[in-house]
């Protein structure tokens, strides 16, 4: 049984003691095959590997699916039981925001890439991440935080959060991974209903016609046919845009290293996935 830790003593006790190098992988439970890809790689680069499982209220706003999130913290430590996980650092409200999560000092990432893409419809969640995000690597020290890359706007503001705050720690992120039919896993996706969950995959199957496109197709164009595409089928499309991998920054045409994005919800569920051009 891997070592589980739920406050501060017993935590700092711990990372005190530890020998060698540590990896950290944040998470918000519900465990699946692409948390634990993200475990299996940071294993490969760090001699202990920490995952924590919190679901944070700072980046979810009013009316999101905060009380409907899933959770399954005996599953989940079961499952990383097996995978050789080190340690799970599980704490609650008390231990991460004990004056409460709207007593705390907060971290607003800078709005060239917190207010697009899902900064528009989710105000204040970016400024949630980064916040938790900070307050676990205060906690841990750990020498290698891991990511994945389907949250890709999140990988890219933690990114910058680390060079900003000229942290030590190292970052690296780890494909998404999907499902046989291409679907992008996500904890969410147990939500879905069984018609939800046929239907899904079309999300994964737009992004990957969008990226077959020969460079300097009109990417405005090409959003609207594939956004028209997936409204068709059932989706309520967020937004469907190409932008720049490294800046977030729209791309008014296709190019080698483009990334499309996408945000659409099924029902209660919303789902996002992306991919780069070739």
């Amino acid at each position: 049984m891997n070592t589980v830790l739920r406050d501060l003593d017993g935590l700092h006790a711990w990372r005190q003691q530890l020998p060698g190098s540590l990896a950290l992988v944040p998470t918000m439970g519900h465990l699946h095959a692409g948390h634990l890809s993200l475990l299996r790689l940071a294993q490969e680069h760090a001699d202990h590997v920490l995952v924590s499982i919190y679901v944070n209220p700072l980046q979810f706003g009013a009316g999101e699916d905060f009380d409907r999130y899933p959770r399954s913290l005996d599953a989940d430590l079961a499952q990383l039981t097996e995978a050789g996980c080190t340690a799970v650092f599980v704490p609650d409200d008390r231990i991460l925001y004990p004056q409460g999560s709207a007593a705390i000092t907060q971290v607003v990432p800078p709005a060239t890439l917190c207010a697009i893409l899902c900064g528009v419809q989710r105000p204040g969640h970016f400024t949630g991440v980064a916040t938790v995000v900070l307050k676990l690597l205060q906690l841990t020290q750990p020498d290698l935080l891991v990511l994945g890359e389907k949250d890709y706007q999140q990988y890219r503001i933690v990114q910058q959060m680390l060079a900003d705050f000229h942290l030590s720690t190292r970052l690296l992120c780890g494909p998404t991974q999907r499902a046989a039919d291409g679907l992008a896993l996500s904890s969410r996706n147990s939500l879905l209903t069984t018609a939800e969950r046929a239907l899904a995959p079309r999300l994964a199957a737009e992004l990957d016609r969008l990226c077959q496109l020969p460079a300097g197709s009109d990417a405005g164009f090409a959003a609207a046919a594939a956004r028209e595409n997936l409204e068709a089928a059932g989706f309520v499309v967020d937004y469907l845009e190409l932008r720049d991998s490294e800046t977030l920054q729209s791309l008014p045409r296709t190019q080698p290293g483009g990334r499309w994005f996408v945000a659409a919800r099924l029902g209660q569920v919303r789902l996002i996935d992306n991919k780069v051009m070739p």
